[in-house]
Formats: structure tokens, sequence, C-alpha cells
């Protein structure tokens, strides 16, 4: 086998390959001689298959299998004699010219295989790095705030009686046709629904007009709904509600006790404010997390200046502009609308998947090089995890992930983000930082390019 390297440019690798036709037509012996004791042909015993005779009727097709074969092998052991590392697999280039010749064993086969390298990354001491992390003390109020909601949907209501007046708080059972233009639109209509005005459960405005409405009366409501409206058909839309108010039912009065927090299943009022505490910590936690994790990477970003494979880089920028063209199509919107232009959008969105790649790969080598590994059990979680989330397809989903290693693959590479982002941690200088709640979940534009990879 003769391999010439016909490119060297940046991170870009050509080779050209040539196979003595001599090695295939031996490859291809052994292969006719194996099938030879298996296949079966009407007139000979088996076994007795003239070997000339299974080469003509076999032959150009084992042949190609042959070259397939060769083909893998020679470009690994091509790439694997330079030390070389592809950031993905070769393209394989056979001329179509003389491929005939090829099958018929009378030509060498020479094709080129072109692949961008992953670059040399030189780890750095990362001890330098600062980093600050936002906490946030959790005062009783805000506990008591969560309490108070948690039992508003636990409060008993008593029914007020016929010809009683609906006012703020009150719950009402009522049957509604919803119309825009005065047709009936899909979903607009339901009966036997209950409502606490003042809730916010329906679009704004409709709850209001039903102060005052008296049960087993009828009233029309005027509305309009928000512009950003999931249903596109109706965003926007004036509508009106032909509503039947059914019964009236005044809010009474909940204890918040112990036997509140039983109804809850938690054995204790203390026990419940501990838990609604630990859930608030454990929210609060995974934004601060985000947070440090996007200082980190941003520090990273500035240490590691290198060049990234551009098919890399291409496919997660097709996966970015996907998302991004698909979120405008269901909203309806525009890059206009987005104060932006496609093109201008394009340069942004290169940049974001450019830095995800170098990203990436620096994550992925200190990984490697501090032994980080996610385990198989891991990974299981996550994929129970990912099936919960379609209710009555879990088996369908199941059989997918298992069946499917680059499906798999997609639950283990988060996961292996996150540890090394957990290992880095450890490393830099990490110092706290007292903040407000609303300064905390105070999203930041930069927070949705947070995850490298």
């Amino acid at each position: 086998m003769q391999v010439t390297e016909i490119l060297a440019e940046g991170l870009k690798r050509k080779l050209e390959i040539t196979v003595p036709a001599a090695d295939l037509a031996g490859r291809l012996d052994k292969r006719l001689a194996e099938m030879k004791d298996q296949v079966r042909i009407n007139g000979f015993r088996p076994g007795k298959v003239p070997a000339g005779h299974l080469k003509r009727l076999v032959g150009r097709q084992e042949m190609a299998k042959v070259i397939d074969e060769v083909i893998g092998e020679a470009v690994k052991n091509a790439v694997d004699e330079r030390k070389q590392r592809p950031a993905l697999n070769p393209d394989i280039d056979l001329p179509q010219d003389g491929v005939e010749a090829i099958l018929d064993g009378n030509a060498d086969l020479t094709f080129t295989a072109a692949y961008e390298l992953l670059p040399e990354i030189v780890l750095v001491d990362h001890s330098g790095i600062t980093v600050e992390r936002p906490v946030v003390t959790i005062d009783d109020a805000e506990i008591d705030e969560q309490i108070e909601r948690i039992a508003a949907g636990s409060k008993p209501f008593t029914d007020k009686g016929e010809g009683a007046v609906a006012a703020s708080g009150d719950k009402l059972n009522i049957d509604f046709l919803g119309k825009v233009d005065g047709v009936a639109f899909d979903g607009g209509t339901a009966q036997g629904i209950d409502l606490v005005i003042g809730s916010g459960q329906f679009i704004p405005g409709f709850e209001e007009q039903l102060i005052g409405a008296t049960a087993g009366s009828d009233v029309l409501v005027n509305v309009t709904f928000p512009a950003d409206y999931g249903a596109e058909n109706l965003a926007g839309k004036a509508a009106t509600f032909e509503c039947k108010v059914n019964t009236i039912s005044a809010p009474g009065e909940l204890a918040l006790d112990d036997e509140f927090a039983k109804k809850l299943g938690i054995e204790s009022f203390d026990k419940l404010k501990d838990a609604i505490r630990d859930s608030i910590n454990s929210r609060y936690a995974a934004t601060s997390r985000q947070k440090v994790k996007r200082q980190l990477l941003d520090k990273l970003d500035e240490l590691y200046k290198l060049d990234v494979p551009p098919k890399l880089v291409e496919g997660e920028f097709e996966q970015i502009w996907k998302q991004v063209t698909d979120d405008l199509a269901q909203s309806g919107k525009s890059f206009a609308d987005e104060d932006t232009s496609e093109e201008a959008a394009r340069a942004d969105y290169l940049k974001i998947a450019e830095r995800r790649v170098r990203l990436g790969l620096v994550l992925s080598e200190i990984g490697e090089k501090n032994a980080v590994q996610v385990t198989d059990q891991e990974v299981q979680q996550a994929l129970i995890e990912r099936v919960r989330q379609f209710p009555g397809q879990e088996k369908q989903v199941f059989d997918y992930y298992r069946s499917n290693p680059m499906a798999l693959a997609t639950l283990r590479a988060p996961l292996y983000e996150e540890k090394v982002v957990d290992y880095l941690v450890t490393q830099v200088q990490v110092s706290d930082k007292a903040v407000t709640k609303e300064e905390l979940m105070k999203e930041d534009d930069a927070d949705t390019e947070a995850s490298a990879a």
C-alpha cells in the first residue's frame, strides 16, 4: 500500500492511497475460499464448487465488498501511522473511471481520503481563574409566600347559592363558547370549567368581566388574545366568549397547621417549611451554578485561542440555525422583528457555533487528561429521565435510545460536560457574592449560550 499526503493546510489533510491489484486479488481469493465450503450451487456437492466457477458467479460482487473493507482498513492504518486524530470520519473519493477494471482485478485501487484534524490543545494552569458565585439568603417571608400559593390551591369553597353575585376570589363553574369574527374556533368551547376570579388562569381581561355576574346568568365576555399567544391563528385577535355561570362559591379559611401539611403528605407544618426551603435552595443553587459555569466558560474562551475544524463548526451552526428559524416560524416573526437581518444573524450564530465547538474540545481535553468519566449508571438514569418526558411512549423511546449508540451519546455528552465543569470548579478560585433573588434569577442575554457542547 502506498500513501501520499497531497494536502496539509491548517487542520485539513488529504491522502492519496493506492492498494495494488495483487493485494485485492489475494483478499478476494481468501474470501472465495472461505465461501466455498458454505455456498450451495445447483449441480455441485457442498464444498466441491470449483474456485473459478465461484469467481465467475460472485467475483465482482465479492470484490466490491473487499474494496469497502480495504478502504476502511487502509485509511485507519494511514491515520494511525501519522498519530493523527480526525475530527470526523474522512470523506472518501473513489474516481469512477477505472472502477470496472478494479472490480475485474485488473487495476490498482487508488482513492483519496480528506479529513480535518482535532487541534492540539496544551492545557494551562487553571488555578488563577477567579469566578463569583451568586448566593441568595432565603428569608421566612419567601417561605410563607410559597405556602400561601400552595394553600390557595387547597382552599375550601362554599356554594353561595342561587342568585349569588360573583366577587374577586370567588370560584365560578362556567360553560363558555368562544368566537372570533362571529365564528366558533377550535378549543374555544368547554362545559363545567372551574375558574377562580383573579387567579390569572384565563387570558387577560376575561376573569374581571365575570365580577358582578349572578349564578345562573349569561355573560358576554370581550377580550383580545395576546400578540404572543401560543395559537398563531388566535394571536392578537379580538374574541367574544358566551359564558353561562352555573355556580358561584366563596373561599373559606384554611388553617396552616400540621393537618394541612399531612394532607400534602408531609408529617408536620415545620417539615413542610423545611421542604419548601430545600426546594427553593435547590432552584437557586441550580441557577447559581449556571452563572458560575458561564463565567468559567468565558474565562476558558479567553485562555484558549485555537483553530477548530470547520466541519464541526458547520455541523454545530446548522443545529443552532435550524432551532432559530424554527422558533421564528413558530412565532410568526422575522429577523426584522428581532432588530437584525438574516445575514447579521448568521454571522452572530456562526461565532456562537465556533465558541461552542472550541469550548467543547477544551472541556473534552481537560476531562480526558484528568480521568473524568460518566458511568453507565449515570447514563441509564439520564435515559430514564428522558423516557419520562414521553408518557405513553416509554417503550418506544427506551428502545430507540438502547438500539441507537449515536442517540445514547447525546445523553452522555451533557453529563460529561457538567462533570468536567464540576471538576474545574474545584481547581479555580470561587468567591461567594450575596445577591437578591431578582438579581440571581435575571436572565442575561448570554446565558442562553452557556452550554459549550
